[in-house]
C-alpha cells in the first residue's frame, strides 16, 4: 500500500476483500506510511504483528532502501524512524502479511463486551472492526472537531514485583501481563486516579471521556500542551512512582 493512503480506509478496503488481520486497528487516524513509524497498535495488535517490509527514501544517501521487520527495530510505539532514521528517511510504501488462517484477537474486555452487546459469539473480522469503531467513536474525540493527537501517553510497562506492590496499594489497578513477564499499566487509569480527567490548564485539557487523550479546547499553544503533559507526568510519578512517556514526537 502506498504511504499516503488513509490508514482507516486501507483497513476497511482489506476487510472488503475478505482479508482479516488489521481489524483491531480500525479508525486509527493517519496514513499507511505513518503506521510503521509509530508502530501503531490497539486492542492487542500492533503493526509489527502484520508487517512484512517497506521501502523508504534516504535523503542523506539519495537512495531507495527496503527494510524488513528486523531492520525496522519495532518497539512499543517506536521504530528506527524515530531513532537513527529520524529526519533522514521518508516511507514510500508498506507491504503487510496477513494470516491465512485468521483467528480473532479479542482479549480486551471492551471488545468482548461490545460483541456481547451485539449478541455476537463467533465474530468475523468485520464484526470486530465494527466493534472497535463503535468503542473508539464513543471514547475518542474526532480530531476534525476537537484538536487532539489520540492517546498522548504510552501505557507504561513495569516489572511484576512493582505491579504487585502497586496492586497492594491500589486494588483496582488496571494491568495486562506481557510476554516477558512484565505488566503494562493503563495510563488512562493512572491519570484518572490523579484527578485529571476533564481538567484543563489554559486552553489545553484532558478529554472528559478518556483521560489518555489531551485536547486543544481552542487556541492552545504547543507550550500549553507540553505544560499540561508535564503536570500530569509529575502527578502520576508522585502518586504511583511510574513515569509516563508521551507518544507524539515533539518538534
Amino acid at each position: 500500500a502506498a504511504a499516503g493512503e488513509n490508514w482507516h480506509r486501507f483497513v476497511q478496503w482489506s476487510l472488503d476483500l475478505g482479508l482479516g488481520g488489521l481489524e483491531n486497528l480500525s479508525l486509527i487516524p493517519g496514513s499507511v506510511g505513518a503506521a510503521p513509524i509509530q508502530n501503531i497498535g490497539a486492542y492487542g495488535i500492533e503493526v509489527k504483528d502484520r508487517f512484512h517490509s517497506l521501502t523508504a527514501f534516504d535523503f542523506i544517501d539519495g537512495k531507495t532502501i527496503m527494510l524488513d521487520a528486523a531492520a525496522c527495530r519495532f518497539g512499543y510505539r517506536d521504530s528506527i524512524f524515530k531513532q537513527t532514521l529520524r529526519d533522514r528517511a521518508v516511507v514510500l510504501d508498506v507491504t503487510f502479511a496477513l494470516p491465512k488462517q485468521w483467528q480473532p484477537d479479542m482479549n480486551y474486555a471492551d471488545v468482548m463486551q461490545e460483541l456481547s452487546l451485539r449478541q455476537i459469539t463467533t465474530p468475523s473480522p468485520r464484526d470486530i472492526a465494527d466493534a472497535v469503531i463503535a468503542i473508539r467513536t464513543r471514547k475518542l474525540p474526532d480530531p476534525v472537531q476537537i484538536g487532539n493527537a489520540g492517546s498522548f501517553f504510552k501505557n507504561p510497562v513495569v516489572p511484576a514485583q512493582q505491579r504487585e506492590s502497586l496492586l497492594a496499594q491500589h486494588p483496582q489497578l488496571v494491568s495486562y501481563v506481557q510476554p516477558d513477564g512484565g505488566y503494562k499499566l493503563a495510563a488512562g487509569w493512572l491519570i484518572d486516579q490523579c484527578g485529571w480527567k476533564g481538567r484543563s490548564l489554559g486552553a489545553a485539557g484532558v478529554y472528559e471521556k478518556q483521560a489518555l487523550v489531551l485536547v486543544n479546547k481552542g487556541g492552545a499553544t504547543g507550550k500549553e500542551i507540553a505544560a499540561l503533559a508535564q503536570a500530569i507526568q509529575a502527578d502520576v510519578q508522585a502518586k504511583f512512582g511510574v513515569k509516563l512517556e508521551p507518544e507524539p514526537v515533539f518538534i
